[in-house]
Parts: structure tokens; C-alpha cells; sequence
């Protein structure tokens, strides 16, 4: 008699969810790691505002989404950095010939800016994300060799640009995250995330659009060639 692992019904279940089209559509845009409201993920996803509310029901009661209301609004998200990193993972297994090609003008500069530079969840990805992965690295304040990991130097370079890292949780402070447009890592974990959390905040980059698509200003320019002696062309 075959015994059934036990696990094995969840992870239908979890991979079910996944498995359709509207739903992946609604958990990529939610990657930008804030709150959208039903009709946002509705128009983005192109459907009825009736038929992505059935989705995000689905999402909801499967613990990938959380919700909550303000108002007549519906707001929803990501339901913690665990479901970010497991989509992050599985979008990077898509191949590039795999992925349709843009349908207009649009779609090309729209796909154009997320390969330049977006954020993944919470922290930094595409040529920018990679950009500063590999400057961390080659200044030794980033350790790939032997896993993942912030050097002494690293942790105190932080605390000298007034990055403040954060432990809460289990998760770790530093965490490799495979670039799907790049297909080399960028850094995650809670240094990634207040690196990105500080661009943001000191006008290093702002977001274009509704999009996760972020643009790195002539101010993130000087502040990272300063910082990490990334060149200005490597960020545009």
C-alpha cells in the first residue's frame, strides 16, 4: 500500500492558486510590495471588477493575500516576505523565450523600464538591483562566495550611510534572490530591504507609474557613485 505524503494536498492546493492567469497577473503587480485596491488589480489583470473580486477571494482564504478595508475600499497585499520570495523564485524559472513578446509601443518601454531598474517585493532588482548587488561585492561589504551574506564591513558601512537594519523574525539579514530578467542575484533580506526602503525615502529613486518599474534620479546617481562607485551609465 502506497503511503500518500501528507503535504501533498496543500501543495495542490497552493500550486492550484497559482495556476491560473488572472491570479499570477494580480500576484506579480502585488510584488511592488504595497496595498492595491480591487479595482486597481481589476484593471491592471483586464477583467470585470466581479470576476478578480472571486480571485482575490481565492487568494485571501489561501493565505496568500491579506486584506483589509477602509471605507467602500478594498485594499490588498502580499501576505508576508515569504509568499513575495516564493513567487520571485518561480517567476525566475519562466525562460526568456517563454515570455510573450509586448504587444505595443507601450508594453516594450513599460518592459523596457522594469528591466532597468524596479523593486521585487521590497527590495531592489533589474540592472539597478544587480548594479548594487555587484559594488557591495567587489568593496567587500557583500560576501557571495561562501553563501550570502553582509561582511563586518558591510554592516558598518550600512550604519555609516544611515541605513538602519532591522532583525525581526527569522528573516535573515541578507538573502540572494535570483534576478528573472537579469538571471543573476540581487540582494533581499533586511538589508535589501532598507537599502531600498532608504532610495526611496532620501529620492535615490522614485516609482514610475502604477508599476514596479522604479527610475534612479541625478541625486541617486551621485549618492551611489559616491557610495559604491557605480557609474551613472550602468543606472540608466
Amino acid at each position: 500500500m502506497t503511503i500518500r505524503d501528507p503535504q501533498a494536498p496543500q501543495l495542490a492546493r497552493l500550486a492550484g492558486l497559482i495556476a491560473d492567469e488572472t491570479r499570477a497577473a494580480c500576484l506579480l503587480a502585488l510584488l511592488d510590495g504595497r496595498a492595491w485596491t480591487a479595482g486597481e488589480l481589476a484593471r491592471h489583470a483586464g477583467v470585470a471588477a466581479s470576476t478578480l473580486s472571486e480571485h482575490l477571494g481565492k487568494l485571501v482564504a489561501g493565505g496568500l493575500l491579506a486584506e483589509e478595508r477602509q471605507g467602500r475600499h478594498r485594499y490588498v497585499r502580499l501576505a508576508d516576505a515569504r509568499v513575495a520570495q516564493l513567487l520571485e523564485d518561480l517567476a525566475a524559472q519562466v525562460k526568456p523565450g517563454e515570455v510573450a513578446r509586448p504587444r505595443s509601443l507601450r508594453e516594450s518601454s513599460a518592459g523596457s523600464a522594469m528591466a532597468r531598474g524596479r523593486t521585487c517585493y521590497d527590495h531592489l532588482a533589474g540592472r539597478l538591483g544587480t548594479a548594487v548587488t555587484d559594488a557591495l561585492t567587489l568593496r567587500g561589504l557583500l560576501r557571495q562566495d561562501t553563501g550570502f551574506a553582509l561582511t563586518d564591513a558591510g554592516v558598518r558601512w550600512f550604519g555609516a550611510t544611515g541605513i538602519a537594519l532591522e532583525l525581526k523574525g527569522r528573516r535573515p539579514l541578507a538573502r540572494a534572490c535570483l534576478d528573472w530578467t537579469e538571471r543573476r542575484p540581487h540582494l533581499a533580506g533586511v538589508a535589501g530591504a532598507a537599502l531600498c526602503r532608504h532610495a526611496l525615502d532620501a529620492g535615490w529613486c522614485v516609482r514610475i507609474g502604477s508599476e514596479r518599474a522604479v527610475r534612479v534620479t541625478s541625486s541617486g546617481e551621485r549618492a551611489l557613485g559616491e557610495l559604491l562607485g557605480i557609474q551613472a551609465g550602468a543606472l540608466r
